[in-house]
């Protein structure tokens, strides 16, 4: 008798997460960008949210959530109920970064979340403003060395991935920087946009609208090959740096615990709106690939850049307290 109340009750769970997913969504959803508005997760959180509004009848909101790195919108997420109407769109390189460089992390990256989708690849620019004395990586490096901890770089935040980009960039090549902090990669570029600081790494989506208007001068991107909206731009590998390769990789996640049945549905509806020609064409012209793939491929990567960035934190002795 106890083996049939068994059965019973896990052929009830079953139909019950079946029903779920079903009706899902059934209520607003909330899409947390742990960042502030105009950077690349904000970009792609506004236009997916969109699509998923057209194609679900359902409203979807963007709230933003800055700080610490994007730790306070990731945290928030994680604690948050497990019925996949609060995600959370940010870039996931960063999040793995986060396990190295904060020792009182309050969530776990690769095990507080259910991994939707990897969403897409935007490579760095290092860029700096027209009026820095550099118009190749080699120049930079050379006006770097004369003049050490002179340049001002600015970063999406301490830990960052464009934070770490940048001194990836400086433990190969024995430069100095000045590293400023902002509260998001938008803020950053548009302090050196405006000159109130020097160069920068960050992602394409949200770096090249500046370069175009000229407010910026791009001296590589951080892909391994060119990228088709820039072929002119040079790549950091190719200009020293061999296997130099950094970027912002958004992905969408759920708190751990989130009906596999819902996340399922997720990815697949985002990864039909990021394979439609219109967005396809739309992040291409601003140098980002789709890198759609299954919420196992999104975990995998995670787990394997929290190893890879810890190497270069642990050399740059990066630490928040």
């Amino acid at each position: 008798m106890p083996i049939a109340r068994l059965i019973l009750a896990v052929m009830f769970a079953l139909v019950c997460t079946c029903a779920i997913a079903q009706s899902y969504p059934a209520k607003t959803i909330r899409i947390v960008v742990p960042n502030a508005p105009g950077g690349t997760s904000d970009i792609l959180a506004r236009s997916i949210g969109q699509k998923l509004n057209e194609a679900w009848g359902q409203s979807v909101i963007v709230e933003n959530r800055a700080g610490a790195n994007g730790n306070i919108g990731a945290n928030l997420v994680a604690k948050s109920p497990a019925d996949g109407y609060t995600l959370l769109l940010t870039d996931v390189g960063a999040l793995a970064i986060s396990a190295s460089v904060f020792p009182d992390l309050p969530f776990d990256p690769a095990g507080d979340f259910a991994p939707v989708v990897l969403i897409s690849y935007s490579p760095h620019i290092l860029g700096v403003h027209p009026s820095v004395p550099a118009n190749t990586v080699k120049e930079l490096i050379a006006l770097a060395k004369s003049r050490p901890g002179r340049l001002n770089f600015a970063t999406a935040g301490v830990g960052s991935a464009p934070h770490l980009a940048g001194v990836e960039f400086a433990l190969r090549t024995g430069v100095q920087w000045a590293y400023v902090p902002y509260k998001g990669g938008s803020q950053a570029v548009a302090d050196v946009a405006a000159g109130h600081a020097d160069l920068l790494f960050n992602g394409m989506l949200a770096t090249f609208p500046q370069v175009k208007g000229g407010r910026m001068r791009a001296l590589a991107v951080s892909s391994p090959k060119r990228v088709a909206a820039a072929p002119e731009i040079p790549t950091v590998a190719e200009s020293g740096l061999p296997g130099f390769e950094t970027g912002s990789w958004q992905g969408m996640l759920a708190p751990s615990g989130t009906p596999r049945d819902i996340v399922l549905k997720l990815n697949a509806e985002i990864r039909r709106i990021l394979g439609t020609p219109e967005m396809k064409a739309q992040l291409a012209d601003q140098g980002t690939e789709v890198r759609a793939g299954t919420p196992e491929s999104l975990g995998q990567f995670i787990r394997t850049e929290i190893p890879r960035w810890a190497k270069v934190v642990k050399q740059s002795g990066i630490k928040v307290e």
